[in-house]
């Protein structure tokens, strides 16, 4: 009689050993998060305890359902902590409903859609081009296909948006839903404003405050709660938690959104993720994180201030609106040397991530670009100040309209790492 031969179970074996080349680059990742500095508007870093929750053997449980009404059993814990990451947000924003269940804000808009909507309906969102969101309605993104979409836009001359074009366009198309939110703006939106445009064709008011969730919850920026009949974010970007998404909503629309949400759009819920979804909301409600959303805002100003003195501004580069009230600043490059890809990538060459991004009117392709959007939440979480943003800011003045050359590229390097060598990261990871 033969044995079967051993072998040996990965069941609790460490990455290192069983896929060296997936925890190779984890690791190479990690390195590039703690040596250079993320300016990405929508990154932000999640605090250990998140990572540790999103890490958590809660990956392995099925929880189709709501807490209290699952489809599997053994889902005594998970409910506990749903219900939790629930109440948190709700009381955070001051909702009557929340569903924490969306995968990605992109999840959560389409699910409020789905819900308040049907195929053909008419929508107005904010143009892509103008600092909108693809699920906003563009052509190609499912809102663009699905629904009939009316974009509005800034003014050309202010770069605001524009709420008399809203007005407009609303009372000649009469939209069913008008999405309030944008993913490139560096200005707050009237949401009182919209609700009584909404108003008058009886329209659904959504705001998508994926951005600046954070901000509103911090007590920085006005709460669109009280004036949207549904509020989408994500849970990530300024609220500094897990890749994720939220739906909140008033009471009489929590059928329809949880319908919406399962079985209209997803399974299984990612109760890990939705862990760390709480985890985050706890943090989002104390002292310290409104401290770090001001810094975020402050570094903001800081770093818009900067780009629109006068040797930012012969050099061709413009702030749009000519500031920030918010997390981020747009540059635009339409009369410099640079486009935007160019400008992304010198800026990679010393250690600063940011994205080119299209300005109002762009006159360049959407892979090229005139713009960058350039973002303060990761750094101010790192636990920059005043005088950090200051340094960060006059490295990209000179990054941008200099001479660039190898001594430039080097002394800006150099300066570069000093600030991420004092504002160390998960230096125990």
């Amino acid at each position: 009689m033969t044995t079967a031969p051993h072998i040996e179970s990965t069941l609790h074996a460490p990455l290192s050993t069983v896929d060296p080349e997936v925890a190779g680059a984890v690791r190479a990742e990690l390195v590039r998060q703690q040596s250079t500095l993320e300016m990405i508007a929508s990154e932000n870093f999640a605090p250990v305890a998140v990572l540790e929750a999103q890490g958590s053997t809660l990956t392995n449980k099925y929880a189709e359902g709501l807490p209290g009404r699952r489809y599997y059993g053994g889902c005594e814990h998970v409910d506990v902590i749903e219900t939790l990451a629930r109440d948190r947000v709700k009381a955070l924003f001051g909702a009557e409903h929340a569903n924490v269940q969306p995968h990605s804000g992109a999840s959560a808009n389409a699910a409020a859609m789905f819900a308040l909507l049907q195929p053909g309906d008419t929508i107005l969102g904010l143009d892509l081009a103008h600092g909108g969101h693809l699920t906003h309605g563009m052509r190609i993104n499912f809102s663009g296909k699905l629904y009939n979409v009316v974009p509005y836009r800034v003014h050309d001359e202010t770069g605001i948006v524009d709420m008399a074009e809203v007005e407009r366009l609303t009372l000649e198309h009469r939209p069913k839903l008008i999405i309030a939110g944008w993913s490139a703006y560096p200005r707050q939106l009237d949401f009182a404003e919209f609700r009584r445009i909404a108003d008058l064709v009886g329209a659904y008011l959504m705001v998508d405050m994926a951005h600046f969730a954070g901000l509103v919850a911090a007590g920085l920026h006005p709460n669109p709660v009280p004036h949207a009949d549904v509020v989408t974010t994500t849970t990530h970007k300024t609220l500094g938690g897990p890749r994720g998404g939220v739906i909140l909503c008033r009471s009489e629309l929590a059928k329809k959104i949880n319908s919406a949400v399962f079985p209209g759009q997803q399974g299984g819920p990612l109760e890990h993720v939705i862990a760390a979804k709480a985890v985050a909301f706890k943090i989002a409600a104390g002292e310290e994180f409104r401290e770090r959303a001001e810094r975020t805002v402050a570094g903001a100003r800081t770093l818009a201030a900067r780009l629109a003195e006068q040797d930012c501004r012969e050099a061709g580069v413009k702030v749009l609106t000519g500031g920030t009230d918010v997390h981020l600043v747009l540059v635009d490059l339409v009369e410099s040397t640079l486009d935007g890809q160019q400008a992304e990538d010198r800026l990679h060459t010393i250690g600063i991530t940011v994205n080119r991004n299209a300005v109002p009117n762009d006159p360049r392709p959407p892979m090229v670009t005139s713009g960058l959007r350039i973002g303060t939440p990761a750094l101010a979480t790192r636990g920059f100040r005043e005088a950090d943003f200051t340094e960060v800011a006059d490295v990209i003045a000179e990054a941008l309209i200099s001479d660039f050359d190898e001594q430039v590229q080097q002394r800006l390097s150099a300066r570069v790492s000093r600030l991420a060598d004092e504002h160390p990261l998960y230096p125990d990871l």
